[in-house]
C-alpha cells in the first residue's frame, strides 16, 4: 500500500513541475516575442499556465488540433494562449492609461 501512495506522490509532484516548466517556457517565450521584459519568474509561471488553458479553449474552439505531441505540443499549445492574454492584458491596460 505504501509503494502505491509513493508512487502517486511522486506523479503528483511531476505533474506540478511539469506545469511549472510549461508555465514558465510559454510565459517567457510569450514575453519575448510581445516585446516585453516579462513578469518576473512567478509572473511568467503564472501568465504561461492560464495561457496553457486559454490556447487549449482557443485550438477546441477553432477545432485544430496540438501541433504536436507530447510536452512539446503543450508547450506551443500554452505559448500560444500566453501571447493571446499578453494582448489582452496589454489592449486593457491601454485602454485604461487613455481613459485617465
Amino acid at each position: 500500500m505504501l509503494a502505491g501512495r509513493t508512487h502517486s506522490w511522486r506523479g503528483a509532484s511531476m505533474n506540478l513541475l511539469t506545469w511549472l516548466i510549461v508555465g514558465l517556457v510559454a510565459g517567457v517565450l510569450a514575453s519575448i516575442v510581445m516585446g516585453g521584459t516579462g513578469y518576473g519568474l512567478v509572473g511568467d509561471i503564472i501568465i504561461g499556465i492560464i495561457g496553457a488553458f486559454v490556447g487549449g479553449w482557443i485550438l477546441r474552439t477553432l477545432g485544430a488540433g496540438v501541433p504536436a505531441h507530447g510536452l512539446p505540443g503543450v508547450i506551443i499549445v500554452a505559448f500560444i494562449g500566453a501571447v493571446v492574454l499578453l494582448f489582452i492584458l496589454r489592449v486593457i491596460r491601454g485602454v485604461g492609461r487613455r481613459g485617465v
